[in-house]
């Protein structure tokens, strides 16, 4: 089965910056709806960011509102999320989730609707 594949995670200090991608891990396939989501041990999975419409609809969480910016090349039919002015707040697994509706990238929620998931890439944030 076609599933989304990370990478870039990594770890950086307290204000540095990392960029995430995410592609298919076959080329045969184009989701409409393509999302990140991130999860620290012991609590819910959380949705930080999608894109959908196109490339130009977007979806942030507060939390990374004006930091994170997500965006998506066509061409390459790669997904990224810039990560900048990281806090150690923002450490977690990052994965990425795709699904053939844009609808599901509206409101992503934890992503409980969504059809395929990545492995995740660690970020840590440091001090």
């Amino acid at each position: 089965q076609v599933q989304p594949v990370e990478s870039g995670g990594g770890s950086v200090q307290a204000g540095g910056s990392l960029r995430l991608s995410c592609a298919p891990s076959t080329n045969t396939v184009t989701w409409n709806c393509m999302a990140w989501f991130r999860q620290v041990p012991g609590k819910e999975r959380e949705a930080v960011a999608s894109i959908f419409g196109g490339r130009t609809d977007t979806y942030y969480a507060d939390s990374v509102k004006g930091r994170f910016t997500i965006s998506r090349d066509n061409a390459k039919n790669t997904v990224y999320l810039q990560m900048n002015s990281l806090k150690p707040e923002d450490t977690a697994m990052y994965y990425c989730a795709a699904d053939p509706f844009y609808t599901k990238c509206v409101q992503p929620g934890s992503g409980l609707k969504f059809a395929y998931w990545g492995q995740g890439t660690q970020v840590t944030v440091s001090l």
